[in-house]
């Protein structure tokens, strides 16, 4: 990907890992002077890096905010397409919505719009979305999948694969559960929403815009008193600051993994996956339609990602979408 100079020079740093790098390497590596080497630098500290001098052998990244910035994030990745172009945002009403302007501009496939804070964030069936500063994941990812529009909503259930795969991969002192169709629950708490958009024609996808606002590294008291009870954090669970770009980077590694399975494999190797971390098959379950409130017992997902429930009588009852409350 294309970075800034300014975070191509950051990246320099982050791979040094505490190791110092010369003013004078640096610039015959990217072909400036020693001056612009030093202006970058001095931008970086007023973005919150702090670097340390060290005579005769330069500069040495010494602390680093905690930011989901281009450079941090690609100092974790190893996609081919997913992240690798990257917009990044102090500050956006929804990154869904100006993924949606960049979808319709014909940007790659993979391309990802971060913000470290959303003042309209939105969630399924236009709910708000709660962004705190600084301390989530708010990002929106725009995938261009050679498939029909009947297929979209299973990327919802791809892009929960890779996020609960990507923390289990990071963290140990909890197992996240996916609740259909859209959640990650930790310990029974919402700390991930999804919402899958889909920019399309009749018998064609144009673009699929995943949005994932994930509650990272906030602490109780970052909660509304109403959300105290139901959400939760990554942070919390594990006990530890969570470094978030390093979440991004690796959701981004699954997501980027198992979206390739997907068109290649079909749907089935990812409805394994799924029911293995589903919190919600086995379950008994009241799941509220737009037209009626089903009860009963959890028992599956279609091949095609719907949920399966089985009522008292022993009837089958399929639900396309559905406010989900497990008993």
């Amino acid at each position: 990907m294309t970075l800034s100079m300014k975070d191509e020079i950051l990246k320099r740093f982050l791979f040094a890992d505490g190791e110092p790098l010369s003013g004078q390497s640096l610039a015959e590596h990217f072909g400036i002077s020693r001056t612009a080497i030093w202006k970058h630098l001095q931008t970086l500290q007023e973005e919150g890096y702090t670097f340390e001098t060290i005579k005769k052998k330069g500069y040495i990244l010494t602390a680093k905010p905690d930011k989901v910035d281009p450079a941090r994030i690609t100092s974790f990745l190893s996609t081919k397409r997913f992240g690798q172009s990257i917009h990044y945002l102090e500050q956006c009403t929804s990154t869904q919505t100006i993924a949606h302007e960049l979808a319709r501009q014909g940007t790659v496939d993979g391309t990802i719009v971060i913000a470290e804070l959303q003042t309209a964030g939105k969630g399924r069936m236009a709910r708000p979305w709660e962004s705190t500063e600084g301390k989530g994941i708010w990002m929106t990812v725009i995938i261009k999948p050679d498939v029909l529009p009947h297929q979209a909503p299973q990327f919802t259930l791809v892009a929960a694969v890779a996020i609960v795969n990507a923390m289990k991969s990071l963290y140990k002192n909890f197992t996240p559960f996916i609740k259909w169709p859209n959640d990650i629950l930790i310990n029974g708490r919402k700390c991930t929403g999804i919402l899958t958009e889909m920019i399309a024609e009749m018998d064609c996808v144009q673009a699929l815009l995943i949005g994932i606002g994930i509650n990272v590294n906030q602490q109780l008291i970052d909660f509304p008193e109403e959300l105290q009870t139901i959400a939760t954090s990554v942070s919390i669970e594990e006990g530890l600051p969570i470094d978030r770009a390093q979440l991004v980077a690796e959701i981004l590694n699954n997501l980027e993994r198992y979206s390739d399975q997907y068109i290649h494999e079909g749907f089935a190797p990812i409805k394994t996956l799924w029911e293995e971390a589903s919190g919600t098959i086995g379950k008994q379950i009241k799941a509220t339609t737009l037209r009626e409130v089903i009860e009963g017992k959890a028992v599956g997902i279609t091949d095609s990602g719907v949920l399966e429930i089985e009522l008292a009588n022993g009837e089958i009852k399929n639900v396309y979408s559905a406010d989900i409350e497990i008993k």
